[in-house]
Formats: structure tokens, C-alpha cells, sequence
């Protein structure tokens, strides 16, 4: 009997994937190799998924702690850029499939496997971002998405069809919600979230209480920064994963990090999505408050256009791409005078900064003071206003009378 072809699989042992293992199997006739990545979701101990997918019939299946790598060389991206799609969305799940993608490829070479296969569907971003990363790294392998090609056109077929086949799944036709969670944050769909009308249901939210119930005092939390990645809390040393995880509890005890938006899709269409995002928006928000310090007014200002290509770039799956590596050299150059400490104050859902200080500061007090202490040469300004204002004077004289809508 000749040997069958392998295939590496992205396995969460969730429905979808749950389904792909034995759909390989069954309608590929292929040998199975699945490879599930610890990002940091809700499971602290993912020994159980390993066991789970050899006991579905895979040939082999690996669990891979990938919570540091993803913190060190994906998040520091991330919050150089203050990463936000649509200026909302922390980009979780972009995030995380470049790393994994970069794993399977990987595992795809020590097995010798000629496929690669994803679970996912065929209108949703995810797809693009592991072919994406798969192509850029491997353009060899052969890439397989068996939820686009199968007849199963709901979750509740794929739950009958789990069922059929002896797959055991938590997913239930009560509770269809899909979920995506990493260090980062928990990203929620489906269910009654497909109307946007509808306000989300309490039991989404696991990582933060409702704002309502939260502490009727504020807590302040104060993040150290060196060269823009967070090293400290509260002054005591940290690394930047733990620093995350810390935050995700701290804030989230305070209802911070809910979102709820419709955002556009780079397949084309709008999609109503809730995200739950303690410690990125924390992060965010102060590693923010701290460049208003620390950097000069044009780069900060041309810094703010490039955030937002940034982030739709890594939206869109271009990780490993020249452009966004081209992004990445800017934003190191621009957080290395990044260092200092930030006092964020937590109270009901909000996140707002209420001190900032650094040894790199461009703030200077004897120039911003309207006191005694002022040093700034008022007389100055008169000159500065005359050549700002120049090119607009000769237009006004020349063109502007026909020009103005008054």
C-alpha cells in the first residue's frame, strides 16, 4: 500500500477544526498532523487538545507553547505601531496567524508533509492571513481549506456532522458563538452578534466584569516603558508577556477593553464583531501618552499616518512582507528614546491617562508655563506668524476676492 500524502493542520480543537481532522481523513485520505499553538487562550494547559487530535486519527500532534515568541516579536510590533484597525480593533487575530503560519510551515518541513490546511471559512479575513504567510514563507506547499470546500454550509451542520462521525466538539446549537482568544485579547461572533441591533449578551465576556458591577474606586496602575516596550508595573520589573497577562486581570477587574463594532472586512464585507481587550487597550493608550513626550512634533505627526497603513496592512495578512518590514524599521527608529513610566487610572470601563513622565521628555516647562517661570520669547512670535501667514496674504490679494466662499 503506498504511503499517503501528510498534512499540516492549524488545530484548535474547536468545531471547525475539529471537523477538518476528520474530513482530511475521510475525504482526502490524507495523514494528519496537527499542530496546535498556545498564544494564550483560555486553556492554561493544552496537553488535553494534543491527546484529542490523536485520538480523532491524527498521525502526530504537537502543542507549542508560542506565548513568548509572540510576545516578543509580534506584540512589540504591534504596540510600536499602537496597532489599531480601523483605529478600534487591536488586531488580535491578525497577529497571531503570521506566528502560526510560520510554525506550520515549519512543521510541514520536518515532516515532509505537501499540504498545509486551515480552518477557515470562506468569507472571513483569516483565510487570506495563513495563505498570505504560508505563500510568503513556502510557496511549494499546497494549501487546503476544507470548510470552503465542504457541504457543510452551517454551524449546525457541522455539529450534526461532528456528531456523525464521532467527533467530539463543545460547540453547541444553544451557544453558537465563535471565539478567538490570545494574550491579546478574545475576538466573538456569530450567534446573536449577527444582529447588529442587538446588544451583546453578558455571557460573551469572560475577561472582564460589566462596567456597571465594577469597583466604585478607581485604581491607578503605573507602566514603565524602555525604548517603547513595557518593562515594568506598578515598579516592579516585569517581562512584557507577564505584564500583558497582569493587565488582562487588573483591567479587566475594572470592565475595561470591551469593544463592539462593525468593521469592513478585506473580503469585501461588514461584519459585526466584539472584542475584549484589557491589557491591549491599557497598553495602547499609555504607550500612546508617552510618544506625545518622547517624540518631535513631525514625527509624531507623520508616525499617526503610518500607524493606520500599519495596521490594515497586518489586517489585510501581509506580515511578511517588504512593505510592512519597511514599516516596522521606521517605528523602531521612533521608539528609541521611548522610555519612561506612565500612571493610568482604571475606573468603570474607562482607561485614561493621568501622568506621564520620562528622562527623554520634549516637554519643557519653562516654555509651556504661563507663570513667572515662562521663557518663552513672546516678541518672537510676531515674525513666525508674518512668514507662516505670508503665502496666504499674497493669495488673498491676488485671488483670494474671487476664491473665498463667505
Amino acid at each position: 500500500m503506498a504511503e499517503k500524502e501528510k498534512v499540516v493542520l492549524a488545530y484548535s480543537g474547536g468545531l471547525d477544526t475539529s471537523c477538518c481532522l476528520k474530513w482530511l481523513q475521510v475525504e482526502k485520505n490524507l495523514d494528519v498532523i496537527a499542530i496546535c499553538g498556545n498564544v494564550g487562550q483560555d486553556e492554561a494547559d493544552l496537553e488535553y487538545i494534543k491527546n484529542k487530535a490523536l485520538e480523532c486519527g491524527a498521525i502526530a500532534s504537537e502543542a507549542m507553547d508560542m506565548r513568548e515568541e509572540y510576545a516578543s516579536k509580534y506584540l512589540t510590533k504591534a504596540l510600536a505601531a499602537n496597532g489599531l484597525y480601523e483605529n478600534t480593533y487591536p488586531l488580535l487575530s491578525a497577529l497571531s496567524r503570521p506566528l502560526l503560519s510560520k510554525h506550520m510551515v515549519e512543521a510541514a518541513h520536518k515532516y515532509g508533509a505537501k499540504y498545509i490546511a486551515h480552518g477557515c471559512t470562506g468569507k472571513g479575513n483569516d483565510q487570506v492571513r495563513f495563505e498570505t504567510a504560508i505563500k510568503a514563507l513556502d510557496p511549494k506547499l499546497e494549501i487546503l481549506a476544507p470548510v470552503r470546500d465542504w457541504e457543510l454550509h452551517t454551524r449546525e451542520e457541522e455539529i450534526d456532522w461532528a456528531a456523525e462521525h464521532g467527533v467530539p466538539v463543545k460547540a453547541s446549537k444553544a451557544s453558537p458563538y465563535s471565539i478567538d482568544d490570545n494574550v491579546w485579547g478574545r475576538a466573538i461572533e456569530c450567534g446573536a452578534l449577527e444582529n447588529p441591533w442587538n446588544e451583546p449578551p453578558a455571557d460573551i465576556w469572560t475577561l472582564s466584569v460589566d462596567p456597571e458591577n465594577a469597583p466604585n474606586e478607581a485604581e491607578y496602575v503605573e507602566i514603565g516603558f524602555e525604548k517603547g516596550v513595557p518593562c515594568s508595573l506598578n515598579g516592579e520589573e516585569k517581562s512584557f508577556l507577564q505584564i500583558v497577562m497582569d493587565l488582562n486581570v487588573l483591567a479587566g477587574k475594572h470592565g475595561c477593553g470591551r469593544i463592539d463594532m462593525v468593521e469592513n472586512r478585506l473580503v469585501g464585507v461588514k461584519s459585526r464583531e466584539c472584542y475584549e481587550t484589557p491589557a491591549a487597550e491599557v497598553l495602547i493608550v499609555a504607550h500612546k501618552a508617552l510618544e506625545t513626550l518622547c517624540l518631535d512634533r513631525e514625527t509624531q505627526h507623520f508616525k499617526l499616518n503610518l500607524e493606520h497603513q500599519w495596521s490594515t496592512t497586518v489586517y489585510y495578512g501581509q506580515w511578511f512582507s517588504p512593505l510592512k518590514n519597511a514599516l516596522d524599521a521606521f517605528f523602531a527608529e521612533t521608539q528609541k528614546f521611548v522610555t519612561g513610566t506612565v500612571k493610568v487610572k482604571l475606573y468603570k470601563g474607562s482607561c485614561t491617562v493621568a501622568g506621564r513622565t520620562s528622562e527623554y521628555s520634549l516637554y519643557d516647562y519653562g516654555l509651556a508655563s504661563y507663570t513667572a517661570a515662562d521663557t518663552f520669547d513672546h516678541k518672537a512670535a510676531k515674525g513666525f506668524i508674518d512668514l507662516s501667514a505670508l503665502p496666504f496674504a499674497v493669495w488673498a490679494e491676488k485671488q483670494g476676492h474671487e476664491a473665498q466662499d463667505l
